[in-house]
């Protein structure tokens, strides 16, 4: 027996809403293509060109695009962190420190990038460069706030190593973990065109996290990581974990295509890597929420998500292009 039709009315109803769906659609679309800059200008600033060495010498930037000198590159973005950053950079160049005694041969800086901080993390940052000296650490202050994104690509740009691993300022993952990042890195081999991607994760601890989150802050993590996989990447489960370490051909390709420089950049970091077909592993590390986070739960995972929405809408529409571009 035929399901009952529905009655002319309601069919009306129907038909119009999804019209104004469709326009709705058609509308954002328009909106993320006009709105959309081809490429940010990767524009260095007079001061962005130096770091200021041990003796209060400025010092010309390397650039990514040179040979590699040292073994791995720590890219640590900074805002605000006069009062977190210790901890990190102590635990940090400890091990460091320790693998280097072991393995002579192993070489390694630091690259702190002060993001337009308005504390004194740069003054923090270099009592290290004057205890270790400026060949391991190095700092870059830019002249003005870019994001965490932004940053760290500045500190990309500005490496020597032949692997780069990004680590967040507040030390939430253990910085032994690295050694898992690395036998990540190691199994995707062999890499193609010498690049590959491992990305530290907290997908396993996910259970945990929830049973001390409210429920608007579960249910917006789950919105947002329902809109990372619907939209941009399907295969990391955890995208926005601070512990990648990337290969310098990878990360000179996709750095250079990069276009979000706030909270969603890891997302479209690694969308390019796929479109791309840049091997990419997630591992599971350990970690710890540190206090003192700059992430506003609300308006920050609101302007994730708008973000999300036009990573995906601009590269449909071709407003985006994987293309490269040098920093200037």
């Amino acid at each position: 027996m035929a399901a009952p039709l529905p009655p002319p009315g309601a069919a009306a109803v129907l038909a119009a809403l999804a019209a104004l769906l469709l326009l709705l659609l058609l509308l954002i679309c328009m909106i993320a293509h006009v709105t959309a800059r081809e490429m940010p200008t990767l524009h260095r600033y007079e001061k962005e060109k130096f770091f200021v060495n041990a003796e209060g010498r400025k010092e010309s930037v390397p650039s990514i695009h040179d040979p590699a000198t040292r073994e791995l590159s720590v890219i640590v973005p900074s805002y605000n962190e006069e009062d977190r950053l210790p901890l990190m950079m102590d635990e940090a160049l400890d091990y460091l420190e320790k693998r280097q005694k072991r393995d002579p041969s192993f070489t390694y800086e630091v690259i702190v990038v002060d993001d337009g901080s308005k504390d004194q993390t740069t003054k923090v940052a270099m009592k290290y460069c004057k205890k270790y000296g400026s060949d391991k650490v190095r700092v870059l202050s830019l002249v003005k706030n870019r994001g965490k994104g932004g940053a760290v690509r500045m500190g990309v740009f500005s490496s020597r190593g032949e692997k780069i691993l990004m680590a967040d300022a507040d030390g939430a993952t253990k910085f032994a973990d690295i050694e898992k990042v690395e036998e990540g890195l190691k199994n995707l081999q062999p890499w193609p065109n010498e690049m590959a991607i491992s990305c530290g994760s907290r997908a396993h601890l996910e259970k945990d996290s929830i049973a001390k989150r409210s429920y608007f802050r579960t249910l917006l993590m789950y919105g947002f990581h329902f809109l990372v996989w619907f939209l941009c990447v399907k295969e990391i489960r955890d995208t926005q974990c601070g512990f990648k370490l990337l290969t310098r051909k990878a990360a000179s390709r996709t750095f250079s295509i990069l276009h979000i420089e706030r909270w969603a950049f890891d997302v479209e970091l690694l969308y390019i890597a796929q479109r791309l077909r840049i091997p990419i592993a997630e591992v599971a590390v350990n970690w710890t929420e540190i206090e003192g986070s700059k992430l506003v739960p609300f308006w920050s995972w609101l302007q994730m998500g708008r973000d999300l929405l036009f990573i995906r809408l601009r590269y449909m529409t071709g407003a985006w292009q994987l293309e490269t571009r040098k920093c200037n």
